[in-house]
């Protein structure tokens, strides 16, 4: 088995004047659920783009399960699949008709049927196969995309929000032949916004940001990022103590969904800002120790401080990947 699924180093993408991907670097190992994090526009999709040949990148090389990956030639190698936003289809034919030419198109003629059989079982599919896939939702539409990756038994997917059109339980499923694909040994590259669900799910991960990585290693390395201690707070008056943390030295504050905010502060500081509280008629009804969740600190890097992050995920990335780029 190769050390890397996929090795993608240096990679840098511009179109025109904008820089899409600027040195990217992104290793995963067989075995590993790789999440890749980003906001809108971070470049996620053009990185999972070149990583399957569909763009030339200007500089840097990707390696498939151990090959360089040839841009002039139009298939990816055996053993590789995935989909990069809505996955595509004929309207007109069956979802099982689909696949069975995406599988002649493969060049498998043998037991192409057998493919398409478990493909569609595993994905759920099987009671829809003979509906025509312009009548599916967007949701059997992703099922369909899993299902057509799939065929290829691949060791090295890419999968580009898999779940974004799912519902509680279609999503689910999707996670779980994730997670035993990588068990079985492939490697899954997982693009989502889903930061609850990358931290479930993911036991690597790659956040980029306007093209650069800002961070690359295991989640909980990403925790210890974290520059203070965080807790829970609620309070009588949550947007009073929200105002008040902006005029405390040493703490900061947000508010989370659940009404609740989440203070980043040391101990002294958070002494200060507790009486403070008293002192402005604002009851504290609730104060504990919080683990930052991975949303909170995913807008922590690509919001506040990055470069500072950045040179610390590039030390992480010299001590386990590669250390040159391969042709």
């Amino acid at each position: 088995m190769e050390r890397f699924a996929l090795e993608a180093l240096g990679v840098s993408k511009r179109y025109g004047r904008h820089e899409a991907l600027s040195s990217v670097d992104l290793v995963a190992r067989p075995g590993q659920l790789h999440g890749l994090l980003g906001p809108n526009g971070a470049g996620k999709t053009t990185l999972m783009r070149v990583m399957l040949g569909l763009v030339r990148c200007d500089a840097g090389a990707v390696r498939l399960l151990g090959a360089g990956r040839d841009l002039s030639i139009g298939r990816v190698p055996d053993g590789v699949a995935g989909f990069v936003e809505t996955p595509a289809f004929y309207p007109y034919l069956s979802g099982r008709k689909n696949l069975a030419l995406l599988v002649r198109l493969d060049g498998d003629g043998g037991a192409g049927g057998d493919r398409v059989e478990r493909a569609l079982e595993q994905i759920g599919l099987g009671p829809q196969a003979e509906v025509t896939v312009g009548s599916y939702s967007a949701g059997m539409r992703q099922r369909l995309g899993l299902a057509a990756a799939l065929l290829r038994s691949p060791r090295l997917l890419f999968l580009d929000e898999p779940t974004s059109s799912l519902d509680p339980r279609g999503a689910r499923d999707v996670r779980a032949i994730a997670r035993r694909l990588a068990d079985e040994g492939t490697a899954v590259i997982w693009s989502s916004h889903d930061m609850a669900e990358v931290e479930e799910l993911c036991d690597m991960l790659t956040v980029i940001d306007r093209g650069r990585v800002v961070f690359s290693g295991a989640t909980g390395e990403l925790r210890q990022l974290a520059p203070a201690a965080v807790f829970l707070l609620r309070t009588s008056n949550n947007d009073a103590a929200l105002e008040l943390a902006s005029s405390q030295p040493g703490v900061r504050a947000t508010s989370l969904t659940d009404g609740a905010l989440e203070v980043s502060a040391d101990i002294e500081a958070l002494d200060a800002y507790v009486v403070a509280l008293g002192r402005a008629g604002i009851a504290v009804r609730l104060l504990e120790r919080h683990q930052r969740s991975l949303e909170s600190l995913f807008l922590d890097l690509t919001e506040h401080g990055a470069a500072e992050t950045r040179a610390a995920s590039r030390g992480a990335m010299n001590d386990s990947g590669p250390s040159q780029a391969a042709s």
